[in-house]
């Protein structure tokens, strides 16, 4: 069997815990950040767990994390 390629873009942004969960950043801390909120920001920085519907096709682009 040949080696599966992983995916750039998934490798950059998904890690596994050590139970098998899916962690991830949150989105919207780029950029116009000025409307925002400090509190909303503050939350922004905190990883979160992707959701069960979607860890196994992340866990298909990024077979060897």
């Amino acid at each position: 069997m040949p080696k599966i390629k992983t995916h750039s873009g998934a490798k950059k942004r998904f890690n596994l815990t050590k139970t098998g969960k899916v962690k991830r950043s949150h989105a919207y801390k780029s950029h116009i950040l000025n409307k925002k909120t400090t509190k909303r920001k503050r939350n922004l920085r905190k990883s979160a767990i992707a959701d069960v519907t979607n860890t196994a096709q992340i866990k298909r682009l990024i077979p060897y994390k």
